[in-house]
């Protein structure tokens, strides 16, 4: 870590969905390279534990709430830059799947909240950081998508809609926002978290089988990705998805 200590200095980051798994080890990574980090998530107790894994207030402030909501998404911006300065980097972490089985018998109802939680609220916050001046600063947003979003996922099949959605607009912005603002995703496969627990648990060294390296992914894992497309070593990049999965996409399989 210590190699890249610094490449962050000065830097103030948004992170959605940071209170546990792969937002929280991706604050943790900014931090370590110099950021300070607004992090959001629905549950305040968490998050004030995460501020406090994080070194303090000196470091994170927490702003809880839904990132579906406009009225959170602009307190965050507001509060996130009356501590630390304007924000020039957001990472759009937060997603959700609450179901899980055919495309065919899904609730509808369902459908649109996954939209608008993994999609429609990205673009939010992306928004949101433009009107409070990082279009004419400059800057970095980064997505966190799925390998989901590759090819067919059985069970799982309209979350990969969701982040195929989240790629495009990814893409989108990065041509609309450039050059001021650099726009990629990262794409993990599974990833030993509580979000993606129902994906392994009971079989790991059945999933992981599958994986050329050997294992499943870990939360520094997807932090590390997000943190080079964050830093000026990925300055000549923008509108790429950089899939982060141990090498199971290559064998076909998107999750």
């Amino acid at each position: 870590m210590d190699a890249y200590k610094g490449r962050l200095v000065d830097r103030v980051a948004i992170v959605t969905g940071a209170s546990r798994g792969i937002g929280l080890a991706i604050a943790q990574r900014l931090v370590a390279e110099g950021a300070r980090v607004g992090l959001t998530a629905r549950r305040p107790e968490a998050l004030a534990d995460a501020v406090a894994a994080l070194g303090g207030p000196e470091y994170a402030i927490a702003v809880p709430g839904r990132a579906d909501d406009p009225e959170h998404r602009a307190a965050a911006v507001q509060q996130v830059g009356a501590a630390f300065g304007p924000v020039d980097l957001l990472v759009n972490n937060t997603g959700i799947n609450p179901v899980h089985g055919p495309l065919v018998g899904l609730d509808l109802a369902a459908a649109r909240k996954i939209l608008d939680v993994n999609v429609v609220a990205a673009l939010g916050w992306v928004q949101e950081v433009c009107a409070a001046g990082m279009a004419e600063r400059g800057g970095c947003v980064v997505n966190v998508s799925s390998i989901s979003a590759l090819g067919p996922s059985p069970g799982i099949a309209f979350y990969g809609v969701s982040k195929a959605a989240l790629n495009l607009l990814t893409a989108s912005l990065a041509v609309e926002l450039g050059p001021a603002i650099r726009v990629n995703a990262v794409a993990p496969g599974v990833v030993k978290t509580r979000f993606a627990a129902a994906l392994y648990e009971g079989r790991e060294d059945e999933v992981a089988a599958r994986y050329p390296l050997g294992r499943l992914g870990l939360p520094p894992d997807v932090a590390g990705a997000v943190a080079f497309l964050a830093s000026d070593d990925a300055g000549w990049i923008t509108g790429q998805t950089i899939v982060c999965d141990g090498g199971v996409s290559l064998s076909g399989r998107a999750g």
